[in-house]
């Protein structure tokens, strides 16, 4: 963990009254640690005290400690390991016995803290009170340093490649599942180092669920199809869609949805600036929508928060108060579904800046006729 970080993670446990902060693997522990650690029904817990000076502890399986010694931060870790075959417990009652933990606050993600770990933590700590961090953690993962930006660009770039060459392989006749397979396929030729996940592709009337996986569907001359994938660059992430009709022209009607999305997600990036509620960027773009008599059609937020996870704060939605800060990052990705029509969603990830937003994909948005 960088020492800034630890800093600030300390600095923000003891503003909210928190007394130590306990993560398990996912993205919360790669953003502290730099370490990949996966969940599983070894248990694994990271310790991180709000008072400066005192060792964060691992509890982990022996096997697995050494990539936390020899992580890319440093940290002076407390390390109780134990053996396959042995109880964990033990190595968790030591630690929470030297942290003293028995009384206090703990904060955990809510989200993925399970009772695996937190029993673990609870058998010698029975008057301690459990909290949720989530404030604390999304507080400090929203806003991007320069080094999680430049991860971000490259990734935003991978897709885009993938985009302009898959779109030269598809044809009417294939199916979904052949259309992301070509997808797969690109995403690993420009992008090889990291594993591709599978896009989703929904195609003609399958495009008005905007969630659904590829299915056997065979694509028809002027279906609209909608693909949704990203990249993964050094852990950090891209996520793009965009909506391409196949062997022809869409219909009239479609096209004027298709002109209407494209204008959401333009009115949605350009609302983008530091001072602005992550909410009036979801107003932004479904006014467009709305006003074009299509607002029931709009059945989703505007975007979402991107960078170590596909989904994380701040969230482009009503309600979402959160005030945009340069450095932070998320999608803008409207969408309009007609169950027995059919869908479009453009979608690019932004970045705010001190004086306004950038969109980090730029792959053109006009209708493509593949």
């Amino acid at each position: 963990m960088s020492m800034h970080r630890l800093q600030k993670l300390q600095e923000l446990q003891r503003n909210a009254g928190i007394d130590c902060v306990a993560i398990v693997p996912g993205a919360n522990m790669l953003y502290f640690t730099g370490v990949h650690y996966h969940l599983s029904e070894r248990p694994i817990i990271a310790i991180f005290p709000a008072s400066a000076g005192v060792q964060p502890a691992l509890i982990v399986p022996a096997f697995e400690a050494g990539k936390a010694l020899n992580g890319p931060f440093r940290i002076d870790w407390r390390v109780y390991s134990y053996m396959d075959g042995q109880d964990p417990q033990t190595a968790a009652d030591q630690a929470v016995t030297d942290l003293g933990l028995d009384g206090r606050a703990i904060g955990v993600e809510p989200t993925a803290m399970r009772i695996l770990e937190s029993s673990l933590i609870s058998h010698r700590a029975a008057q301690a009170r459990m909290t949720s961090a989530v404030d604390i953690l999304k507080q400090m993962r929203m806003t991007k340093d320069d080094d999680e930006l430049a991860r971000m660009r490259r990734a935003a770039k991978v897709p885009e490649r993938v985009l302009a060459e898959a779109i030269k392989r598809l044809k009417p006749g294939m199916t979904e599942r052949e259309a992301a397979g070509v997808f797969m396929s690109v995403s690993f030729e420009q992008n090889p180092q990291e594993p591709a996940s599978p896009p989703l592709v929904q195609t003609g009337l399958s495009a008005a669920f905007p969630h659904a996986f590829a299915g056997g569907r065979a694509i028809q001359p002027g279906d609209l199809m909608v693909v949704d994938f990203g990249a993964v660059v050094e852990d950090y992430g891209s996520d793009i869609t965009r909506t391409i009709a196949v062997g022809g022209e869409p219909s009239d009607e479609m096209k004027r949805v298709y002109e209407v999305v494209r204008q959401a997600n333009a009115a949605g990036r350009a609302a983008v600036r530091p001072g602005i509620l992550a909410e009036d960027v979801d107003r932004a773009a479904r006014e467009v929508i709305e006003q074009a008599g299509y607002g029931r059609y709009f059945t989703h937020r505007t975007g979402h928060g991107l960078g170590l996870e596909g989904h994380e704060a701040p969230y482009m939605v009503k309600g979402d108060k959160t005030v945009l800060q340069p450095g932070m990052t998320f999608t803008v990705e409207p969408g309009i579904y007609i169950e027995g029509k059919g869908g479009v969603r453009i979608e690019d990830d932004m970045v705010v800046t001190d004086d306004g937003g950038e969109s980090l994909t730029t792959f053109s948005r006009d209708l493509i006729v593949a």
